[in-house]
Formats: C-alpha cells, structure tokens, sequence
C-alpha cells in the first residue's frame, strides 16, 4: 500500500475544477451543458497584452528572469497600486513578488508565515482553495461564519471570539469569490485595525477588485492608514481583470523582509512566473487609458450580467434567495428554493446538472453547504438560457 506523505494526506483537488471537469465529460458524451462553474473571465486576453507577450517570445524573452520577477514588472506594478491608491505612502517595487498566479503568491506568502501550532481566520463563505493552503503549510484554518444579513462579510466580533484560543494570521477577500461581497473602507479599516492591535497578519486577496459594481474600485488594504500594515500583505494578479487566467501572473506586497523571504521560497519551488507572461503583464500594467477602455468594458459587461441574472432569477424563481453581488462575477444562491427535503448542496447541483444541464458547484466547497454558486462569467444569452431552464426543469 502506498504511503503518501502528512503534508498532503487529506488533501482534495479543487472543487470547482472537478466540478467543471464533470461538466466537460457530459458535454464530450453528446449532452447540452451550461457550464456556469470556472470563475475566468469569458472574454480574450486584450490583443495589446497578448501582442506583447507574443513579441516577448519572438525577442527572445524565454530564459531565466530574477525569482521575483523582471525588475521592470514589479516597478510597474507598484505604480499602478500607487495609481489606484494615491493615498498610500511610497509603494516601492522591493515589496513586489511576482508569482505563477495570485494562488501561488497566496501559497509563498501563507508558507512564509504559517507553521505547525498557528492558527489561521478563514471567513464562510472561503474561497475553495484557502483552508487547504493553510492545511499545507501545517497550520490550523479556524472557520468564522460571516453576518448572512451583511452578505456574509464577518464581523470584528465574530473575528474576537474565533481568536480566542489564539490567531497569527487573518485570510480577507475583497471583493469575495463566492458572495461577491464587498467590505467598505470604514469596515476594511475596523478590521485591520482589529488585527494591528493583536499582532495578526492579515493577508487581502484583491484580486477582483477591479470588477466592482458600486463605484470604479471596490476599497482595498493600500486605502487604510499605512501603521495598520505593517503585518499585511496584499494578493492580486492579471487573471481576473485582464482576462489571463491562463497566463498565470499573480504577486503579493508586503514589507521588504518578508517579500525576501517570499522570493527565497519561490526561487526553491517555481523559480519564477512565465518569462513571456511576465513581459505580457509588463503592458497590462504600464496600459494608457485608451488601452485600458477594452478592459473597462469587461467589468462593465460583468454589470450588466450581474443586472441581467438578479432580474431574471426574481422574476423566474422567486422563491431562491441569493446575495446581490457588489463585485466580482458570482451568484450566491440559497438551496431553500432548490432543493428536495434532505438534498445537501451536492446532490442539488447534480440534480440540477441531469435534469436542467446547468452546472453549478455546491457551497460545501466553500463552506457553506447551504449555498450554491453560479459564475456568470458568461454572455447573457447563455445567462438566460441557464436561468429558463432552471425555472422550466425544477
């Protein structure tokens, strides 16, 4: 019998990727599947990023670069953050890692804090792969059931009693994959200050915080008071903005001593990200604003969608709650309105999936076994097709 290692024994592949595999089998068998569970972006890279990363190529830009990424990369990042966040003091590139994606530069950045005995805060609804990068790292993940009447955002309180038995670190995302909830400022602030006091590290995912619904950038960590971060560290990346999910550009920011420490690790494991990819990113973050129009018409066409999709399930399914999403591209729907007596969310989604051919990935992956969610990361047609033959099917 064969003997794998602690590290990863009780590790499970990602939810949402299994689930959208199911769907694919379907689909390759014959069956008329809306696949309505990976969250990327439907749209194409924008032609001047991918232009970029192609020249990359044809110059010659396929070796070796610095672990944490070009120098000209991680300085034209920390511009842009200081561009979005001009309130912030002097964003220096020194604390920019750029990693194989935004889960890579979670993973370097959890690994580089978290050990054995340490405790980590995970707000409910998580994102999938949170709690088992924190197993990895052999630290202990303490689940903390956000406010359903706050769209699920957790509060200070919650976040005092799930740290009474000790918390070294805090994993925040804003906006939220899966309840596209957004903390304000004011609740950003109250939080970071929360975890200031108490020594906390608290890691920000932003990596949808440009597609926001209530305004042209939902509030980040860079907008607070700058003696509330020095245990921060803030996690973004192309995927989601720039539609290159496939690229894989994420980076982390935090002190210098800890982006060093971060960079020791990934030049162990990955070296560093794609050499093309790296240069593609290059134009996605020095883009002019006329370049920068086609990105804005995506998050602008995730608005639209998000209008579209709440509309129609209030005038289609009446009776299926769900929490309006302030950013992202994520529906966060109750089962009470879908599911049989006794049916948990995985045996909603399946039953959906084979009577209705929607795929949907159940809440359990989240945390939430009560929830379903729903990606409309999809053009609207396909959003009211999906929503016709939920109402029609069950």
């Amino acid at each position: 019998m064969t003997e794998f290692s602690e590290n990863i024994a009780a590790l499970q592949p990602s939810a949402t990727i299994a689930v959208s595999s199911r769907a694919k089998q379907l689909r390759a068998e014959g069956r008329d599947i809306i696949d309505l569970c990976v969250g990327e972006p439907d749209f194409p890279t924008p032609r001047f990023i991918a232009d970029a990363g192609v020249e990359a190529i044809r110059a010659g830009h396929t070796r070796y670069t610095p672990a944490p990424g070009i120098p000209e990369l991680r300085a034209a990042i920390a511009a842009d953050l200081q561009r979005l966040s001009p309130g912030a003091g002097d964003i220096e590139a020194h604390g920019i890692v750029v990693s194989a994606g935004a889960k890579q530069a979670l993973f370097n950045v959890c690994f580089s804090l978290f050990g054995p005995g340490d405790r980590v805060l995970i707000p409910v609804p998580y994102w999938t792969s949170y709690p088992a990068i924190v197993e990895l790292t052999r630290a202990e993940p303490v689940l903390v059931d956000g406010d359903a009447e706050r769209s699920f955002k957790v509060t200070v309180d919650a976040l005092d009693r799930a740290a009474a038995g000790g918390a070294k670190g805090l994993l925040l995302n804003s906006p939220g994959n899966p309840s596209g909830a957004v903390y304000t400022k004011d609740e950003l602030e109250e939080i970071a200050r929360w975890a200031a006091d108490r020594g906390i590290w608290l890691i920000s995912d932003e990596i949808y915080r440009r597609i926001y619904f209530e305004g042209d950038l939902a509030p980040g960590i860079l907008d607070l008071p700058g003696e509330l971060l020095e245990r921060a560290v803030l996690i973004d990346g192309a995927s989601k903005a720039f539609a290159m999910t496939g690229w894989r550009i994420g980076f982390s920011y935090s002190a210098k001593a800890l982006a060093a420490k971060v960079s020791a690790l990934q030049s162990q494991t990955t070296t560093h990200a794609p050499t093309p990819s790296q240069h593609a990113a290059l134009a996605a973050y020095r883009a002019d604003p006329a370049q920068l129009d086609e990105c804005r018409a995506m998050q602008q066409s995730f608005n639209v969608r998000k209008q579209l999709l709440t509309q129609l399930f209030r005038e289609k399914l009446p009776d299926v709650e769900f929490v309006d999403p302030a950013g992202a591209f994520y529906l966060w729907i109750a089962t009470g309105g879908l599911a049989n007596a006794g049916e948990n969310s995985v045996e909603v989604c399946e039953r959906i999936l084979q009577s209705t051919g929607v795929a949907l990935v159940p809440g359990t992956a989240f945390g939430d076994d009560r929830y379903l969610r729903l990606s409309f990361a999809a053009s609207e047609d396909t959003l009211r097709d999906a929503v016709n033959r939920l109402a029609t099917g069950l």
